[in-house]
């Protein structure tokens, strides 16, 4: 939990400072009693030293203590100079000189703290002149005795030998207290982003300050959270390294994760207005070191000084020179390896850039390049320099940009749309619509839709298609497969539909062998876009033939594959989606990691089919391995549907922690993104999770996410939103409303349910059976029952199979037949356990306990639900445990001893089933089960009998009892008949 009173200096809220915080609070007050202290300090730049100084300051003189500050600049080289401007602060007008400078010090400080006690704060110790700095390491070993405190700040690379040996002796004999602020982890970063809402604002008075927001409510409606994930908060930590200043300096340049380390961002201006203490460091070195540092900045980490030494036209004796100065002042740090220079930070290179005149920059960034061509390096770092020359007369900075950006298109999308909008741009006046720049739009197309940018992808797209008659047949072809990509991804599937249906004309049949690159792009759109549709049995047919044209190689072949298992599995004919999965993951698992995750949609497709298909294990591997692809906001979409993916894996193996995180993830990538499907569907998933983990008061609020994410879900009529039904049918059972279960099931999913998913038919129609027997409709629980055992005969699922006798189990319990739900029951739960279902297998042991009971004996059934609670303890699930607790105190007394009595645990129980009840339901419960009506209940309570009869279905819901006659038995008291 955060601190309940986090550190403020100055309004300024400090986080991830608690501990040091306290430890200076601790030093006031010993400070009020007459006990001095010294106070170290040590720190990297920027990671909030002087901030502490201030705290300490502020809390000393709220205290009532004197306090004096003092700080050295860049440029303190007169013999004494800090310590002499200390005594002027002090007032002393005569100041001593020679080796009586040090014990006068002392004496006047002495004399200044004896009556309220003082605090001498002492900033940037290591830039003090070498006199004043050994009169400070005599302070620290000999402070002025009385309330005086003497805390200084310093970095300690850079300070001198005296005061290190100084400090490092009192930290280890216990004299100086040192306090060294560390890194900021992920969870002060988060911290900051979700209290500044702007997260650019940095003339904001809080610096990175704790959150404001009420948990309580957010944890259910992320959507009023900050569109910020987890993963933005850890890759935002990992750029700062969690260094204070770092992260302003980052979100004040607007920083995109997806374009780093190659920018900081776009906001030029607002980075260097908030970077004034790097530029002030960078403005006091020689002017050999500056020209070094920038030049060193357009070469980028790492760094050698024979190229700064060629660029910068220093040549190599003087760019040593300059190298070792960089280092004295820790700008530069030598690579352990030995193998060049790298900055103190990345930032800091960063900023020296931007901060070089543009001729400078221009004259770096083309000697830099030549250098670079000679030697042959990386295409990466020459389009790095070729950014800043195309369209300054340099002849081949075009060229190289558009390598560089083909280069970047499959781990750094964002940089590729730069580098191909920027090459467009530069593209001569007189070129119209050739085929460079038909591809170079196609290309740039694609980079933007892997992060998110559709409507301006999309934007471009539109421009070209105005031009298709001047495309050539394959051209046109890409641009029909790429427009009806960006409009399945913004949600407009019959538009998508109906742009590629006009470029299928234009595809040879029977199609060529082996199959061009453009209709192999065309068809894998087709196929997505109906797949996502619901409606992919349009598409089977030419996506198989197409896979056949395809051959065994190529860089179509793992695509059409893949396409077709999981359309295959969407359509429940199995035997073929069996076949087509296990060829395509031999084909992908043999690829190196290199080339895997450049297809991390494969990846997404194939274990999508295997998680329908009950291969979770290999499902698992394949989403994770293609997850790796898509950290942070890259291939955002890839991302929402490989983490929904691997939700529906969590939920099902039991992992419901890793659900609720994953699907929070989910939704917001997929809100940030306008991917309201897949929003719902996150939000849907992550209700089921919390519906397992949370205890039964918290229903209410999850059924609410659950139909605010149905909602959503159901906007575009497609596969997420059949999936969607399914699971809102399911969190409504399991949160006590079988009606509004079955009534979800049919009204979306359709009479027989053919409007869902096939592969989970089965599955569903079981849950309609023992929701309609809920509902006390006992035939039409047979009828759904029937339903789902012929649906699961045919698909040939194991698992799906041993939902529906789950189902048929629970009607047999229910018309007494107990010896064969009993055996049902048994074998249901058995391969749920075998097949690692932690979740179901603990449910089926409860729903089979009270037959067991009845055939074996409580004995048995008690065995049963204390192994349910084992497995649901180990996966969190709450609901189970309050579900066993239930069945438990109904279960009657043993048939095991014949003649004897023996007492059920409803007494020992009931503490625990009204522990479930909020204070006012409990009250309304005890009421009812005396037997007073609604309206006595209404006029004791002062309350209207509507708000009675609500608080009795919250009552009946969390008790799972279907009626107040059973309320006396479910709260171990004898029934009451109502009064009249």
């Amino acid at each position: 939990m955060p601190p309940r009173d986090p550190a403020h200096a100055n309004g300024v809220v400090l986080v991830g400072r608690h501990p040091q915080a306290e430890r200076l609070s601790a030093v006031v007050q010993d400070l009020t009693d007459g006990r001095g202290a010294v106070v170290e300090i040590p720190g990297e730049p920027g990671i909030g030293k002087t901030a502490l100084l201030g705290l300490l300051a502020e809390r000393a003189s709220g205290a009532g203590v004197a306090v004096a500050r003092a700080q050295a600049a860049h440029g303190t080289t007169q013999p004494g100079q800090v310590v002499r401007e200390l005594l002027d602060t002090l007032d002393v007008r005569e100041s001593p000189v020679g080796r009586e400078l040090g014990a006068e010090v002392r004496r006047v400080l002495a004399r200044w703290a004896a009556q309220r006690g003082g605090v001498l704060v002492l900033d940037n110790v290591h830039l003090c002149d070498e006199q004043s700095a050994g009169v400070i390491a005599q302070l620290v070993r000999t402070p002025p005795p009385g309330p005086f405190v003497l805390a200084l700040a310093h970095r300690p690379r850079q300070s001198g030998p005296v005061l290190r040996e100084a400090l490092e002796h009192g930290a280890e004999t216990g004299s100086v207290i040192r306090l060294a602020p560390s890194s900021l982890d992920v969870r002060a970063v988060s911290a900051f982003l979700g209290h500044d809402g702007s997260q650019t604002d940095t003339t904001s008075r809080h610096t990175l300050s704790q959150p404001t927001r009420d948990h309580a409510y957010t944890e259910w409606h992320a959507s009023t959270a900050p569109l910020t994930d987890d993963t933005y908060a850890e890759q935002l930590q990992a750029a700062s390294g969690g260094n204070p200043r770092m992260l302003r300096i980052l979100l004040a340049a607007r920083w995109d994760p997806d374009e780093w380390p190659l920018s900081c961002g776009p906001d030029r201006d607002g980075m260097l207005r908030e970077a004034v203490p790097v530029l002030t460091e960078l403005d006091s070195i020689s002017t050999d070191a500056a020209l070094s540092v920038q030049v060193a900045a357009v070469l980028g980490d790492p760094f050698l000084p024979d190229d700064v030494g060629a660029v910068s036209g220093l040549g190599l004796q003087r760019a040593l020179g300059a190298f070792t100065e960089l280092v004295a002042a820790d700008l530069i740090r030598p690579l352990p390896s030995g193998g060049g220079y790298v900055f103190r930070h990345p930032v800091l290179g960063h900023v020296a850039l931007q901060h070089a005149s543009p001729s400078l920059r221009g004259y770096a960034h083309r000697r830099a390049l030549d250098l670079l061509t000679t030697r042959g390096a990386p295409v990466l770092r020459r389009a790095r320099q070729a950014e800043y020359l195309v369209g300054a007369g340099s002849a081949g900075a075009h060229q190289v940009l558009v390598e560089g950006a083909a280069e970047a298109m499959a781990k750094s999308p964002a940089v590729a749309a730069r580098w191909l909008r920027l090459a467009l741009d530069h593209l001569p006046a007189d070129d119209g619509i050739s085929a460079l720049r038909v591809a170079l739009v196609l290309d740039c197309c694609r980079a933007l839709s892997a992060v998110g940018r559709l409507r301006e992808a999309r934007s471009l797209m539109h421009d070209l298609l105005r031009h298709q008659s001047d495309l050539s047949e394959d051209l046109r072809m890409s641009a029909y497969a790429v427009c009806g990509e960006l409009e399945r991804l913004l949600g407009r599937h019959q538009e998508a539909g109906a742009v590629i249906r006009t470029a299928l004309d234009l595809v040879p049949r029977p199609l060529p062998v082996p199959l061009p690159a453009p209709v192999a792009e065309l068809i894998t759109a087709y196929g997505r876009v109906q797949l996502f549709r619901g409606a992919y049995a349009e598409a089977r047919d030419v996506v198989r033939e197409a896979a056949e044209a395809a051959g065994a190689a190529g860089p179509a072949v793992p695509y059409l594959r893949a396409l077709g298992a999981l359309g295959d599995t969407q359509l429940g004919l199995l035997p073929e989606a069996v076949d087509e999965v296990t060829t395509c993951a031999r084909m992908v698992d043999a690829l190196p990691d290199a080339a895997a995750v450049t297809m991390p949609d494969v990846l997404a497709m194939l274990g999508c089919a295997e998680l329908f298909q009950e291969r979770f294990h290999d499902a698992y591997r394949h989403l994770e391995r293609g997850l790796q692809a898509t950290e942070g906001a890259t291939r955002r979409f890839i991302r929402i549907n490989q983490l929904v993916a691997l939700c529906h894996l969590d939920q099902t193996t039991g992992r419901l922690e890793s659900l609720c995180r994953r699907a929070g993830e989910a939704e917001l990538l997929a809100r940030m993104t306008g991917a309201d499907e897949a929003a719902g569907l996150a939000m849907i998933l992550r209700a089921t999770g919390l519906l397992w983990t949370r205890p039964r008061r918290d229903t209410d609020k999850l059924l609410e996410l659950a139909g605010e994410g149905l909602s959503l879900a159901l906007r575009k009529r497609g596969w997420r939103a059949a999936v969607a039904v399914g699971l809102h049918a399911h969190a409504q059972f399991l949160g006590g409303d079988p009606a509004a279960c079955l009534r979800t099931l049919v009204e979306e999913g359709g009479p027989r349910l053919q409007r869902l998913m096939r592969a989970w038919q089965p599955s569903l129609l079981a849950l309609a059976s023992v929701a309609a027997l809920r509902c006390g409709d006992v035939d039409a629980a047979h009828d759904w029952a029937r339903t789902g055992e012929a649906a699961a005969e045919q698909l040939g699922l194991p698992l799906q199979q041993q939902h529906v006798r789950r189902a048929r189990a629970a009607l047999h319990a229910a018309q007494g037949e107990h010896q064969v739900a009993a055996g049902l029951f048994r074998e249901a739960a058995e391969s749920f356990r075998r097949a690692d279902l932690p979740v179901e297998h603990a449910w089926t042991l409860v729903a089979g306990a009270p037959s067991v009971g009845a055939v074996h004996g409580s004995q048995q059934a008690l065995e049963w639900l204390d192994t349910a609670g084992k497995a649901a303890r180990a996966c969190g699930a709450q609901r189970i445990r309050e579900e066993a607790a239930r069945v438990r105190i109904l279960l009657p007394a043993s048939r095991a001893s014949a003649g004897t009595t023996v007492a059920t645990a409803q007494d020992a129980s009931a503490p625990s089933t009204v522990a479930l009840l909020t204070e006012r339901e409990r009250e309304i419960a005890e009421l009812a089960a005396e037997g007073k009506r609604t309206k006595e209940i209404a006029e004791q309570l002062f309350v209207s009998t509507r708000t009675v009869e609500t608080h009795l279905g919250r009552i009946y819901r969390k008790l799972d009892i279907p009626s107040r006659a059973a309320l006396p038995r479910a709260l171990g008291r004898v029934a009451h008949r109502p009064t009249v």
